[in-house]
C-alpha cells in the first residue's frame, strides 16, 4: 500500500505526454516553410506551390522585413510558451528534471500543440492523513 502511494506520486511528478502528431507536424512544417521563406526566398519554386506560391512571392517581394520580424517573433513566442510550460510544471507538481526538460523542449519546438496538453493535465491531489 505504501509502495503504491509513492509510485503514484512519483508518476505524477514525472508526468510527460508526447504532443499529438498532426498539430506537431503542422507546426514543424509551418516553421520550416517560414524559415525557408525568410532565409532562402530565391530557392522557392513559387509556381509549384499552387495558391500559396503567388501569395508567398508577394510577401517576399513587398514585405520581407515584416516576414523576417514575424519569424523572430514566432520564435520568441515559442520561447515564452516554453518558459510558461516550466511554470505550469511547477504549479502542477511535475518536479522531475527529465519531465520538465521534455516539456520545455517539446513546447519550444511545437508550441501550443504541446502546451495545450500540459494545460489540460489535472494532477490528482494527494490526501493528507
Amino acid at each position: 500500500m505504501v509502495a503504491a502511494k509513492s509510485e503514484a506520486r512519483r508518476d505524477a511528478t514525472a508526468y510527460f505526454r508526447a504532443a499529438r502528431p498532426w498539430p506537431s507536424l503542422v507546426t514543424a512544417l509551418g516553421l520550416g516553410y517560414f524559415t525557408w521563406v525568410v532565409f532562402w526566398p530565391q530557392s522557392i519554386p513559387y509556381q509549384s506551390l499552387g495558391p500559396l506560391g503567388p501569395f508567398t512571392k508577394y510577401l517576399v517581394d513587398h514585405h520581407h522585413t515584416l516576414l523576417r520580424n514575424g519569424y523572430w517573433l514566432a520564435w520568441l513566442i515559442h520561447v515564452g510558451e516554453s518558459l510558461y510550460a516550466l511554470v505550469l510544471c511547477k504549479y502542477k507538481g511535475i518536479t522531475a528534471c527529465k519531465a520538465r526538460l521534455l516539456w520545455f523542449l517539446q513546447t519550444f519546438l511545437f508550441g501550443l500543440a504541446s502546451l495545450s496538453i500540459l494545460i489540460a493535465y489535472r494532477p490528482k491531489r494527494q490526501k493528507h492523513n
